[in-house]
């Protein structure tokens, strides 16, 4: 199976050196300051305007420095925005994937909205001042919307595979890619009749194809039509002739692009969270890292004498020095391109890798070693996390409706129920002994003891303010993530005695409507040395203790 994923070593153990002073940090790495970067566009204000659906913000960002200069939340309407643009009255329009809503943001500083539908996705103002939206991943089709968002939206087409983020041409037609079928399109809004074949129905042209997974289409000032591919390439097409110049080649994983008023063209990153400029003498320069956007999962593996640490960061696995916290490499996934689906948790299975990803509702087992996917098991929903339990996969299964949630164990027959949960979250294995956190409940619960399952399990602690990641200490003790109260979080499972370990971490990042209560899931690991890593996902950052 072709698979356009890698594992692409970016430096090496250094076997029996003593940790330099940097790795003595609390911080032992860092990531992007922003959660992913999506939709963009330059704002009246001459500021870049980036929308960040994982974040579930909107940054303005200086052009120059690439330093975030202000930052739009919940409290001005945001919920999981993924494009945006400006209309002629310098109103800020974005887009909400998952609740489905178009959103404007006016000068005066009123906010309005309207319903399209889920998935609501690209959007894009026409020349003549028309608003018009997609839908992805979600949902399937094309509309235009009033600008006052008052009158209902007016469905253009359906099932034209994806259409994502778009914008017009000098010709008056709207063009985009269609990410399912690597081709960019160009359509006239007005020929469609809204039924179920836009190929019939709509005038639609296919302008160049062969591209991986195209995800945006934009005109520069001269009329020119630029793509980014998510396979880290910036094409340049001719509309006339449909020839391609690949005039940039970056780090996979891209997502959108903007112009300024000078033609710098600006480039951002789903999976790393960086924006890179490149001026129109192609001059690049990152003027925001990437790097980790969601970490969740850690799991620690040794490499002779040294720790290697890998984090879950939703849209990539990622491994660092545990010494110096040093990127040793990087995995990403595409999506529907492979077999390895982005995890949001990761634990370690002796020299392989359990991962757990509730978007797509898999666990899989992996093997770092050759970048292999060795076992794939669909039948769980929303799992938010996976050990290995005497043999067995055990996995946090959150379930598709009220009582469905659970701790359950794969096995010949299928997944047993262990013991039923609210919103199962960390688990934690020692021998015979298993471990699970409830994160709506605030317990700790012994779910088996000595290689027998515990009907009811034993509660251990109680009253925590959202439990999630947990591992067992060289001690035997118990470390929990209290997300809640943002501490690690010590405990004795023998006698339930608790205390903090460490305070004041940056975890608890907000869930975006419609995604599980967990998110990203902070977890703690601990290496044989004994020291403790932790990830945060509230600041992109992987703790060294």
């Amino acid at each position: 199976m072709h698979r356009l994923v890698a594992f692409v070593l970016a430096g090496t153990v250094l076997l029996g050196a003593s940790p330099p002073a940097h790795a003595k940090r609390p911080v032992l790495a860092e990531g992007s300051p922003m959660h992913g970067t999506n939709g963009m566009n330059v704002g009246p204000d001459g500021r870049l305007y980036v929308a960040s659906f994982l974040g579930n913000e909107i940054a303005i960002v200086n052009r120059k420095s690439g330093a975030i200069v202000d930052r739009l939340d919940a409290s001005d309407g945001i919920d999981g925005p993924d494009d945006l643009t400006f209309g002629p009255d310098g109103s800020l329009y974005w887009t909400s994937l998952i609740p489905g809503n178009v959103v404007r943001h006016a000068p005066s500083g009123a906010i309005t909205q309207q319903f399209v539908a889920p998935g609501v996705n690209p959007i894009t103002f026409s020349d003549t001042g028309r608003l018009f939206v997609a839908l992805d991943f979600f949902g399937d089709g094309l509309y235009e919307v009033d600008p006052e968002l008052s009158a209902p939206p007016r469905h253009i087409a359906s099932n034209l595979g994806f259409l994502n983020g778009m914008d017009w041409g000098p010709d008056g037609r709207l063009y985009g890619p269609i990410w399912t079928q690597g081709r960019v399109i160009s359509i006239d809004v007005d020929s469609c009749t809204g039924a179920v074949d836009p190929e019939v129905e709509c005038d639609l042209q296919t302008v160049a194809d062969g591209f991986v997974i195209p995800a945006a289409a934009k005109f520069d000032g001269l009329g020119r039509l630029h793509v980014v591919d998510q396979n880290g390439e910036v094409v340049r097409i001719d509309i006339e002739t449909g020839e391609k110049e690949v005039i940039a080649e970056l780090t996979p994983g891209l997502d959108n692009l903007a112009f300024d008023p000078q033609g710098n063209l600006y480039v951002s990153s789903a999976s790393d969270g960086f924006i890179v400029r490149i001026r129109p003498n192609g001059q690049e320069r990152t003027i925001m890292p990437g790097g980790m956007i969601m970490p969740g999962g850690v799991a620690v593996t040794t490499e002779g004498c040294a720790e290697s640490v890998y984090v879950a960061d939703l849209s990539s696995l990622r491994k660092f020095d545990g010494d110096t916290g040093a990127p040793l490499g990087v995995e990403r996934s595409f999506l529907g391109q492979s077999e390895f689906h982005a995890p949001a948790t990761v634990s370690a299975d002796g020299p392989n890798l359990i991962l757990t990803a509730w978007f797509s509702s898999v666990v899989q087992t992996y093997d770092p070693a050759t970048a292999t996917v060795l076992e794939t098991y669909s039948n769980f929903v929303s799992p938010l996390n996976a050990v290995r339990f005497q043999g067995d996969l055990v996995v946090a299964e959150l379930g598709a409706g009220p009582g469905a949630a659970r701790v359950a164990r794969q096995t010949g027959g299928g997944p047993v129920t262990l013991a039923p949960m609210t919103v199962p979250s960390g688990l934690a294995v020692s021998g015979g002994d298993l471990w699970a956190a409830d994160w709506a409940t605030g317990q700790i619960l012994q779910v088996a003891a000595g290689g027998v399952t515990l009907s009811p399990p034993l509660v251990v602690a109680d009253g925590l303010d959202q439990p999630e990641g947990m591992a067992v200490d060289l001690d035997g003790t118990l470390l929990v993530v209290e997300v809640g109260k943002r501490r690690l979080l010590r405990v004795d499972p023998s006698t339930g005695d608790t205390w903090v370990v460490k305070k004041h971490l940056k975890v608890g990042l907000d869930a975006v409507t419609g995604t599980v209560p967990t998110y990203a899931l902070s977890s703690v690991a601990v290496g044989p040395s004994g020291t403790i890593y932790v990830s945060g996902d509230k600041d992109n950052v992987l703790y060294r203790f």
